[in-house]
């Protein structure tokens, strides 16, 4: 029982709280509790076992006593009986984007509407225009919601299918037939949307009964959907299906190749293989005219595949038909960024607003992380929906970053705010109090709604502040919850590139945002990027995993990122600003 589902159960009583029209203080406290277990850098098993959770500020008496619970028996009663309480469809409903507990309660005390079903037929009926608190647009927002939710019912984000993966790798691996084993499909490829997983391997010997009984017994699996000798599927707790393939040793190189994808790279691998008379497909490469297998065309890896076909390695993220073949057939493939080159971050929050962690702990993991700087950045004080910074507390944080930064030699803390570009594209700090700040990025938080051409201009409005020196998840977008809202990204990052600004591909898993798909154009127009985890606790620096994905998949190198930059470099680069 990690931190990470400890603190999803806590927050999850905290909603089913305000289901059942709970004291509004018992249900902040588990959120509040949730909140403070995701940023614990101890676990909570650690802090029973030495009886340290009841020094853990905001964990109160009784949640710390079902914090024992759940640790020892890896369940607990209070939660599961909640659960049990309430209609199973007002849980479902509560995945509509734009619905939360408040006004997912009042409709079931109001009209009884327990199922999705139900809802969709208040809204389109009119019903819900009715209710004190709704109206026209509330209602054609909600049966918007209910589509993108339909659009989205049997997609993941990337994160939970990553684990849900390598928990079955890891599980397989210790299968003692198994010689080879890799993840394959759009998780290889890092798409940030995943629909499924594909596992394959190869054996020692031809009874592939042993690895096929190790994968639909894992303890994640709920249901068995195949179980043949070369292919079986399974249903995992995550609900998300999953492929296991197993092949011969030496067809693996292709089957990887095959089943990575995508489907239009592998049509365009073919078609360049039938130029040199060959057939390509899943298990290797056979002569178009005689159908045979050409033994000088064995390949023990993926890098020979490529290499037959006179290409350079195509890396698996840049696999989706953008012109990577051409690329890598003219050895002007890009030398993608990796995980190691990144030397910091920037975007940060910390208690300050509505983070978990104090500036402190958020340094302190960052040094562990073998950073050598971290960029804080508060909300700022119109965002009072996440405890943004007014005046007198942007300067008391910044008094407190220049003592913290007194005790450091190799390592900084930089002063930054995440500020809000109003819809006329004014910032809501005046320039005074921007320019006590080592970095300034502007965002969107409001006013979704605007048209593409005056959100277009409200953003690059905002970036035209000489103080502004990076622009934050350019789309607004909350993958599987929210739609980006309207705006011409062509002409924002012409804007951003014209101006010297930098663009933040921010990394938090339901953002991913600057898309991979405009980040080679950002590159093309010498657009420095800034890889950021929006973090607000000190476990979430490490999203910036996820963002270097999305940079890998943009064809994004080292040189094209900001904060790869060492120490020395980024005070020289945010000096010159």
């Amino acid at each position: 029982m990690d931190n990470k589902t400890i603190a999803e159960i806590l927050d999850d009583i905290g909603t089913f709280l305000e289901l059942t029209g709970e004291n509004p203080f018992k249900c902040r406290a588990y959120h509040n509790a949730s909140r403070i277990v995701a940023g614990l850098t101890t676990e909570v098993e650690e802090l029973i076992k030495s009886g340290e959770i009841k020094n853990v500020k905001g964990i109160g008496e009784g949640i710390a006593e079902k914090l024992k619970e759940l640790v020892e028996t890896g369940k607990l009663e209070y939660y599961e009986s909640l659960k049990k309480s309430l209609p199973s469809g007002l849980l479902d409903i509560l995945k509509i984007p734009g619905l939360g507990p408040k006004r997912v309660k009042f409709l079931y005390d109001k009209l009884k509407i327990d199922t999705i079903e139900k809802l969709k037929e208040a809204a389109e009926t009119k019903k819900l225009e009715k209710l004190d608190g709704f109206g026209t647009k509330i209602a054609e927002n909600i049966l918007k919601g209910i589509e993108i939710l339909k659009k989205h019912s049997e997609k993941f984000l990337f994160p939970v299918a990553k684990e849900s993966a390598d928990r079955i790798v890891e599980h397989l691996k210790k299968n003692k037939d198994i010689k080879r084993i890799e993840i394959a499909g759009s998780l290889r490829r890092k798409k940030e949307i995943i629909g499924d997983i594909d596992i394959l391997v190869s054996i020692k010997k031809k009874d592939t009964k042993s690895v096929m009984d190790t994968f639909v017994n894992h303890p994640d699996v709920v249901s068995v959907t195949a179980h043949g000798d070369t292919k079986s599927s399974v249903v995992l707790k995550s609900g998300i299906n999953c492929d296991l393939r197993v092949v011969k040793e030496e067809e693996f190189p292709f089957a990887l190749a095959y089943f990575t994808g995508s489907k239009e790279h592998n049509v365009e691998m073919r078609s360049l293989a039938k130029k040199f008379g060959l057939s390509l497909n899943e298990y290797g490469f056979t002569e178009i005219n005689t159908g045979k297998k050409i033994k000088k065309l064995e390949c023990k890896d993926e890098t020979d595949i490529y290499k037959s076909l006179k290409l350079e390695y195509i890396p698996p993220e840049l696999r989706e038909n953008q012109g990577e073949i051409e690329a890598a057939a003219s050895g002007k493939l890009p030398f993608l960024i990796e995980e190691k080159d990144i030397k910091g971050t920037f975007h940060c929050h910390t208690n300050y607003s509505d983070g978990v962690n104090t500036i402190a702990e958020m340094a302190e993991a960052a040094q562990n992380l073998k950073w050598e700087y971290i960029g804080i950045a508060e909300h700022s004080k119109s965002a009072g929906y996440a405890g943004g910074l007014d005046d007198d507390s942007v300067k008391q944080q910044i008094a407190e970053i220049d003592e913290l930064n007194k005790n450091f030699k190799n390592f900084r803390i930089f002063k930054g705010i995440e500020v809000d570009i109003f819809p006329d594209g004014r910032l809501d700090f005046s320039d005074k109090i921007l320019s006590m700040f080592d970095f300034v990025i502007c965002a969107v938080h409001s006013k979704f709604n605007m048209s593409e051409k005056d959100m277009t201009r409200r953003i690059i409005t905002g970036m035209k502040n000489k103080y502004v020196t990076m622009l934050a998840h350019p789309t607004g977008r909350l993958l599987l919850e929210r739609e980006a809202y309207p705006v011409n990204m062509k002409e924002i990052l012409k804007a951003a590139a014209d101006m010297g600004k930098i663009v933040e591909i921010n990394a938090h898993p339901l953002r991913l945002d600057l898309d991979w798909r405009w980040c080679k154009f950002a590159k093309e127009l010498g657009i420095k990027i800034s890889i950021n985890p929006d973090a607000h606790n000190v476990k979430s620096l490490t999203d910036v995993y996820y963002g270097v994905g999305i940079a890998r998949k943009g064809w994004l190198e080292r040189t094209d990122v900001i904060n790869t930059l060492h120490l020395k470099e980024v005070v020289k680069y945010l000096n010159k600003k």
